[in-house]
């Protein structure tokens, strides 16, 4: 046996272990997703938050004792065909790639089942690989969870505070100082609107154009009341 031929077998192997790694890698997310009609899962924000000793709060609540204006809210200011698509939105995300110039300049397109499945398994920001990721399993996430349950584990993981808080119980502690099942419509909207950012963004201390924004989500939030029928019957 020549030195370079067992170079080369050793080459093999180690290539071959990297492909079955990353195999498994993408594979995982599959696997534990249908877990997840039972098991309260956790965020890769909060994974990573604990393993660099950053501070985590998070109680999870069910659905049931959330306030409903609270879901209705978030559904219609962020994915208002949530009840009739099938994870993912093509209107919005044709339009959402027809305004960008490149996929790092896309705004709006996602989903509830899409920003489930990157905050569940992948990671923030911007590119065609982590789209490329994120598509495939928001379609998967759709097929074997109900659209209530989807909605229950993205209101539970999503981060809502700039300190650590996951969740919405925990936002609106931080936020209002109450249970999440105790806010009302205003709350509701002022909760969502600091959904893309709660570290810019404070449903704590809102300036002047974030309760405008608010104000304009409330509305529409009021004129969705289908939404809670939606997320009852599923």
């Amino acid at each position: 046996m020549t030195s370079s031929g067992s170079a080369r077998r050793t080459a093999f192997r180690v290539i071959r272990a990297l492909i079955l790694a990353i195999l498994a890698l993408l594979l995982l997310p599959y696997l534990l997703t249908p877990l997840y009609r039972l098991v309260n899962p956790v965020s890769t924000l909060m994974l990573a938050r604990w393993a660099t000793g950053h501070r985590v709060e998070r109680s999870t609540v069910p659905l049931e004792r959330i306030a409903p204006v609270l879901p209705r809210t978030v559904l219609a200011s962020e994915d208002a065909r949530f009840c009739s698509h099938r994870g993912v939105d093509l209107v919005e995300l044709r339009e959402a790639f027809e305004e960008a110039d490149d996929v790092s300049e896309m705004r709006g397109g996602s989903t509830i089942a899409q920003q489930t499945a990157k905050n569940l398994f992948l990671w923030s920001g911007r590119s065609f690989i982590r789209k490329g990721l994120e598509l495939p399993l928001a379609l998967w996430i759709d097929l074997v969870l109900p659209k209530r349950r989807i909605m229950e584990i993205y209101l539970n993981i999503a981060e809502w505070g700039p300190n650590g808080e996951f969740g919405v119980e925990a936002g609106a502690r931080y936020a209002f100082n109450k249970p999440s099942a105790q806010v009302t419509p205003g709350e509701a909207a002022l909760l969502t609107v600091v959904l893309p950012n709660p570290k810019r963004r404070s449903a704590r201390m809102p300036r002047p154009s974030l309760r405008r924004i608010a104000g304009v989500v409330q509305t529409r939030a009021s004129r969705a009341p289908w939404i809670d029928a939606c997320l009852r019957r599923s």
